[in-house]
């Protein structure tokens, strides 16, 4: 029996968060990690509290709008925020911290990862937004493709 890599066992961790969304289009989860050891995990969902689009349906679907576009009209907060978003509530620095996320981060979590100070990221899969992927490179983060065969 092998052990998986440090890459692996993040990137089989972000995909285990995933499965706590509460989104009906795309499944993601995100893992912070420093010095080898968790910060922060996150996945997509409603803001804490408020009804979720399992129960009241996709807005975005009811508009009929396609994926990569208008972020703005959705009531989940992404993975990467919530990441953020949670080591922020319990007052735990990010700065220099790499990402594990199941998707290549939109724009705007591309922008919050670059001002919270994030070195790496590290993604299974694509996501159809190219001022993100510019924006990072300007950024000088380090952006790893991980394809990752779910074995969970």
């Amino acid at each position: 029996m092998s052990r998986p890599s440090w890459d692996e066992y993040f990137m089989s961790i972000a995909y285990l968060v995933a499965g706590r969304s509460t989104c009906l289009r795309r499944k993601v989860g995100a893992v912070l990690v420093k010095n080898k050891r968790i910060l922060a995990t996150g996945y997509n969902g409603a803001p804490s509290g408020l009804a979720h689009c399992l129960d009241i349906g996709c807005l975005r679907e009811k508009m009929q709008i396609p994926s990569g576009e208008r972020h703005e009209l959705c009531r989940a907060v992404h993975a990467e925020q919530n990441c953020l978003c949670q080591a922020a509530r319990y007052g735990i620095p990010v700065e220099g911290a790499v990402i594990y996320c199941t998707n290549f981060p939109c724009v705007i979590c591309a922008k919050m990862l670059i001002n919270a100070g994030i070195k790496k990221i590290y993604y299974a899969e694509g996501y159809p937004d190219e001022l993100s992927q510019e924006m990072l490179k300007e950024a000088g983060i380090e952006l790893v493709p991980l394809p990752f065969k779910r074995k969970l």
